[in-house]
């Protein structure tokens, strides 16, 4: 057991802070900053990160390794001085990939699935997708680039992580002074507003030192509204993660000329045409003139979310035991999880049939690793005997898709 890896236990002390604050906003009477569509979308996205980043963790501690052995500039040694700058330097990388993060589509494609929410709680900072943590982790190069050890690297963007998180809360109000040194939860809630006022401000991480010295430091004055300045109107797990990458390449569509398509990659989001969403929203997603129903679905939302984060944890603990093909394998299982969760959300007509999909590819998997290959197509033939006698997907529809008045 030398080889578990111990971080496992920071995904139950992450539902553990946001229990807690559930119940102190019920104590508040504030159970209005948690929505349940909304959260189940944060954790969702937040869960699917986790995971693919147990495959490319390591291979960024080897590139920070390699970055240091190779092409370091300064030779700083491991005193108790480096340390505050290496905070210091690593909130102003920080603060410039998230500037960039919010001025360049491309940066801005993977980072906006963390300002979607309309709510504001901790649930929103596991908002985080794979893709934002792959241009995060060539940006953190910087560090090693300057001459900070890989391990103290690694030690302080786990500090700094931590801290992030807690920024994320409407239980904070303002906190006076502090608000001059260090970004809060009123400070950090500025960033995630969609009022004008508060647009493209606070981008600091731990300090405000950077966001005062270009310019982009604002204090909390009237309440803010959370979300998007255009919100995307979907719990979709996949829409959240590809729908601003389509909208680029639409407006790729819409112009001519290289240079012209390489100014809507990395130009501004504020220049993209704002109709472009609209006309994919008609395209890829269902819409209902009103909606007349809902789902009494929690239960069984709640159970694939918590088996979710079960596996999760069992994978980020004994990942070092397990073969490429079992993460793989393992990984792919929550993902379709994941993504059925949207689209129980959504109500999407095609649920039954990624139902069938999970199911062959669980027991495929058994199968698989019971060594019983010759077996591996009795899911797929049991499915089609169950559907041509019972009609399982008409059972499906009235016993787990089980409607009730609005």
């Amino acid at each position: 057991m030398e080889n578990v890896n111990y971080l496992a236990f920071a995904i139950p002390a992450f539902f553990l802070f946001v229990y807690l604050e559930y119940r102190l906003a019920v104590s508040k009477k504030k159970t209005h900053l948690f929505k349940y569509e909304s959260s189940v979308s944060n954790l969702s996205i937040g869960i699917a990160e986790r995971l693919l980043n147990l495959f490319i963790a390591a291979s960024f501690y080897e590139l920070f390794n390699y970055v240091y052995q190779h092409y370091a500039l300064f030779n700083i040694p491991n005193a108790w001085w480096v340390w505050v700058l290496l905070i210091l330097a690593t909130d102003f990388v920080w603060y410039w990939y998230h500037r960039l993060g919010h001025e360049v589509n491309f940066f801005w494609a993977a980072h906006i699935v963390h300002h979607q929410s309309e709510e504001f709680n901790l649930t929103v900072s596991a908002r985080i997708t794979t893709f934002q943590a792959l241009i995060r982790g060539v940006f953190w190069c910087a560090l090693p680039l300057l001459g900070f050890h890989p391990l103290m690297v690694a030690v302080i963007l786990t500090v700094h992580g931590a801290y992030s998180f807690f920024t994320h809360t409407q239980m904070i109000g303002k906190l006076g002074w502090l608000e001059n040194i260090l970004i809060t939860p009123s400070l950090h809630g500025i960033h995630h507003a969609s009022d004008d006022k508060y647009l493209d401000k606070n981008y600091g991480d731990v300090f405000t030192f950077w966001d005062k010295m270009f310019g982009t430091y604002q204090k909390e004055e009237e309440a803010p509204t959370y979300g998007l300045t255009h919100p995307i109107k979907s719990h979709s797990f996949l829409w959240q993660h590809f729908h601003y990458y389509l909208e680029i390449i639409e407006a790729c569509k819409r112009t001519t000329g290289l240079s012209n398509k390489l100014k809507v990659i990395f130009g501004s989001p504020a220049l993209l045409d704002q109709d472009i969403r609209p006309v994919l929203e008609r395209r890829y997603l269902q819409h209902k003139v009103k909606p007349t129903a809902k789902f009494k679905l929690k239960g069984y939302i709640n159970i694939q979310l918590v088996l979710s984060v079960l596996i999760l944890t069992f994978a980020t603990a004994f990942w070092s035991y397990l073969d490429l093909a079992d993460g793989i394998l393992i990984a792919l299982f929550v993902l379709i999880t994941l993504i059925n969760c949207g689209a129980l959300l959504e109500q999407r007509k095609w649920i039954y049939y990624l139902e069938c999909v999970r199911l062959i590819f669980l027991f495929g998997f058994i199968f698989y690793k019971l060594d019983w290959v010759e077996l591996i197509f009795l899911p797929t033939i049991a499915l089609i005997i169950l559907e041509r006698t019972f009609a399982l997907s008409n059972l499906y529809r009235n016993y787990v898709l089980r409607y009730e008045e609005a």
